[in-house]
C-alpha cells in the first residue's frame, strides 16, 4: 500500500491534441484534457501514457496534481495504473460518442439530465465520502467565483456537477456525466450561452448549487432532490425561452 508509484520513461514529445496543455490548471482540467486526447485517439487502447514527471513538466504543475488527474481518469475507466509499469489506456473508442454530441439538442440534453441527476443526488447522499464532499465544496467555490463571466461560469458549472457525480462512488455514473459535459460543450449550447447566462440567472443557479452542496453534505435526501428538480426545471424553462426568442 505504501509503495511509491514507479515511473518509466515513455517519450518527451508534447501530448498530441493538447496544444494548450500548459495553460490548464487543476487536476479536473488536466484530466479533461487527457481524456479528450484519449477519446480523440491520440492514445489508443493499451497504449502507455507519458510518465508523471513528463506530464507535470508539460502541464507546469506538481506530480501530486497529475496523480489526482490520473486517479480521476482511472475512476472513469479510461486508464489503468500499474505500479512499476505505468499508466495504460483502457478506453475503447466508439465513434458514435462524438457524433451524438454533435446532433443532440440542448433540450434533449436537459431531458437526459432530468433523468440521471436525481439518481446522482440519491447516490451522492448515500455514498459520498468526506473527500468527495470537500471536492464538491471546492467546485462550489469555483462556480460561485465565476458568476461574472458566462463562459467561465459554464465550465465551472460543468465541473461542479461532475464533482457531484463523483460523490456517487459509481464509476459508470461518473463516465456518463463526463459524456453529458462533453455534449454540453457543443455549438448549439454555446450559441445560447450569452442570452441565457445573464447575472440574475447565474445567481439563481448558484443558489441552487450552494443548497445542493449543503443538503448532500448533511445527507438530507428529500431537500437535495427538491433542489435538483428545481434547478433542472429552471434551466429547462430558461432554455425553452432562449430557443423561442432565438432568431432563425
Amino acid at each position: 500500500m505504501g509503495q511509491e508509484y514507479q515511473e518509466l520513461s515513455y517519450h518527451s514529445d508534447p501530448l498530441p491534441s493538447l496544444p494548450e496543455a500548459v495553460s490548464v490548471g487543476g487536476s479536473a482540467g488536466i484530466a479533461a484534457q487527457l481524456r479528450r486526447a484519449i477519446v480523440e485517439g491520440a492514445y489508443g487502447l493499451n497504449e502507455r501514457l507519458p510518465a508523471e514527471r513528463e506530464l507535470a513538466d508539460l502541464f507546469k504543475t506538481s506530480r501530486g496534481t497529475i496523480r489526482e488527474a490520473l486517479r480521476r481518469l482511472q475512476e472513469l475507466g479510461m486508464v489503468d495504473r500499474q505500479i512499476g509499469s505505468g499508466t495504460f489506456v483502457t478506453y475503447r473508442q466508439f465513434s458514435e460518442h462524438t457524433e451524438i454530441a454533435d446532433v443532440t439538442s440542448p433540450l434533449e440534453l436537459i431531458e437526459v439530465r432530468l433523468g440521471i441527476e436525481p439518481q446522482i443526488v440519491r447516490l451522492a447522499v448515500a455514498n459520498a465520502t468526506a473527500m468527495d464532499i470537500e471536492r464538491m465544496r471546492k467546485a462550489l467555490l469555483k462556480v460561485e467565483a465565476a458568476a461574472g463571466d458566462p463562459e467561465t461560469f459554464s465550465k465551472a458549472d460543468a465541473e461542479f456537477h461532475l464533482a457531484m457525480a463523483e460523490c456517487t462512488r459509481n464509476r459508470l455514473m461518473v463516465w456518463l456525466y463526463q459524456l453529458v459535459n462533453e455534449t454540453r460543450s457543443h455549438d448549439q449550447w454555446a450559441a445560447m450561452k450569452e442570452s441565457i447566462l445573464v447575472p440574475e440567472r447565474i445567481a439563481q443557479y448558484n443558489a441552487h448549487h450552494r443548497h445542493l452542496y449543503n443538503m448532500i453534505a448533511k445527507r438530507n435526501l428529500d431537500s437535495a432532490l427538491d433542489t435538483i428538480y428545481d434547478h433542472l426545471d429552471t434551466a429547462r424553462n430558461d432554455l425553452v425561452g432562449a430557443v423561442r426568442t432565438r432568431p432563425n
